[in-house]
């Protein structure tokens, strides 16, 4: 699957769309055209331009930044030949799209198969097994990849692969800056295992062989309850807001509630977002005393917002709920305080809890900063109102333009730079732990704030100091995504 986005690297259930209003065209044809493009009020369709309408058409309707994009504007061609025109130059849908979305834009992209994109927004892929960081150490050229935690059942699994492996070739290759994307992008593939010790990285001579095979990912990690100096501590590892794992979401915390837990730690430091009423879900969880208040505020482009402030404007609110899609009741903990802990492959949805939440309860953020994604965006597909029934059948493009920027009941928003922690931690190679153990240095952090214990100061002692130059999915459609499952409809 080709991707064209602005990173280098969900589902969308959309309402009626009104199309975009078709222009005068001129009496005489365009000598200029191509023999098989024909002026859109002559027959039959141009095809040699439909991926180049469609993208053109579908930003036009709903993109966030419309107005950033001079193209764009509904005016901008005097006639249906000249838009024809424009299409027409274009060297691809991709770089078409490039052209009309805006250029502070990180997160909306474009791919040609919808097919795939769809089964990574499930939680499906091919899976090697190894969620990874690419390093480079500081002030030097070595670039590495480490693990960050193994999937279950995995090739990976199977092999006795654990967080804080160190990788410093695929088939044989030594990673470099300029290569790491393409070797670890491919299928199946075999790393060389190293380990960190006092800094240095020791290289053995063992190899794993890796392959790629179906894999549905569940986002619920780790679950668990930590009876700690009399405090019952629960911690969730959560690593996607996936929209088909809400119940499994939702289980973790009646597990929660059944053991007592009054004080939680909610892990984000992997996760990179999703749906955003699972986000809604999860504060409602966390809290349950908010039922019905705003957690989230959307801003839409001028023709969108405009609408709905006149016509519908509850549909621009996203308030705290009590029960998750399925219809089951939200199994909420009522906490006035959570720690959230974060790191800088935190974004979208994951930053959405903290900023939703902080108006209501205390949260304490714990690691590094965010990411700094704070818009949602939206599948669009080929058909007249841009939904997946009666999408075209001579492509399988899709795009996924940003359509909201999201707000917090006390107006913060536009955080590009992320959110910063209240206590910084950041991962030491050194020493990254055991997820879930009380003695993981990050979660040990957390329910040392818990406690009222003095912490930290190892955190500064004997870090390798590395550049992250990428990391796992970075190259997936789902990379880093927030996106809305429902809009109400535009009544035409």
């Amino acid at each position: 699957m080709n991707i064209k986005s602005k990173l280098v690297i969900f589902l969308f259930s959309f309402g009626i769309l009104t199309s975009c209003e078709k222009e005068e065209t001129p009496t005489e044809r365009n000598p200029n055209l191509p023999e098989n493009v024909i002026d859109e009020n002559e027959e039959p369709v141009d095809d040699a331009i439909e991926v180049e309408s469609f993208v053109y058409n579908g930003l036009n309707e709903i993109y966030l930044y419309k107005e950033d994009v001079p193209e764009l504007a509904d005016n901008y061609f005097s006639s249906s030949t000249e838009k024809t025109e424009f299409l027409v130059d274009a060297s691809s849908p991709e770089s078409l799209f490039d052209d009309l979305t805006a250029d502070f834009d990180r997160f909306s992209f474009i791919t040609d198969d919808y097919n795939e994109l769809e089964e990574r927004f499930e939680g499906m892929s091919g899976a090697t097994g190894i969620r990874y960081g690419i390093g480079q150490i500081s002030n030097s050229d070595f670039v590495f990849g480490f693990i960050r935690y193994v999937l279950p059942g995995t090739s990976a699994d199977e092999a006795g692969l654990a967080r804080g492996t160190v990788f410093t070739e695929i088939d044989g290759q030594q990673l470099t800056s300029s290569n790491f994307m393409e070797l670890i992008g491919q299928d199946s593939f075999s790393i060389n295992i190293a380990y960190v010790q006092d800094n240095q990285i020791i290289v053995t001579d063992q190899v794993v062989n890796l392959t790629d095979d179906t894999y549905t990912e569940n986002p619920v990690y780790i679950a668990k309850t930590l009876n700690i100096d009399g405090r019952k501590i629960g911690y969730l590892m959560y690593n996607s807001f996936t929209a088909s794992f809400d119940d499994d979401l939702n289980a973790a915390f009646a597990e929660f509630r059944a053991n007592g837990v009054t004080d939680l730690v909610v892990d984000l430091r992997y996760n990179g977002g999703g749906s955003v009423e699972s986000a809604v879900d999860l504060a409602s969880m966390i809290t349950g005393q908010f039922e019905g208040e705003i957690f989230m505020k959307e801003q839409w482009n001028d023709k969108y917002q405009t609408y709905y402030e006149a016509q519908n404007p509850e549909a621009l609110l996203n308030r705290f709920d009590g029960n998750v899609r399925s219809g089951s009741s939200i199994n909420s903990l009522n906490l006035s305080e959570v720690y959230v802990l974060t790191s800088r492959s935190s974004a979208s949805a994951s930053e959405l809890i903290i900023n939703g939440l902080d108006p209501y309860i205390t949260v304490n953020q714990i690691g590094d900063r965010t990411v700094g994604k704070f818009q949602a965006s939206v599948t669009l597909y080929d058909s007249d109102d841009y939904t997946r029934e009666g999408a075209s059948e001579n492509h399988t493009y899709a795009m996924q333009p940003l359509v909201f920027k999201s707000i917090n009941v006390d107006g913060n928003s536009d955080y590009i730079n992320g959110l910063q922690p209240d206590i910084e931690y950041i991962e030491d190679l050194n020493n990254l732990g055991v997820l879930g153990e009380p003695s993981e240095p990050l979660l040990e952090v957390a329910i040392n704030s818990i406690l009222g214990r003095s912490s930290i100061s190892k955190s500064r002692v004997n870090r390798m100091e590395i550049e992250l130059l990428g990391e796992s999915g970075m190259n997936k459609a789902d990379f880093q995504k927030m996106y809305i499952d429902r809009i109400p409809a535009v009544i035409q």
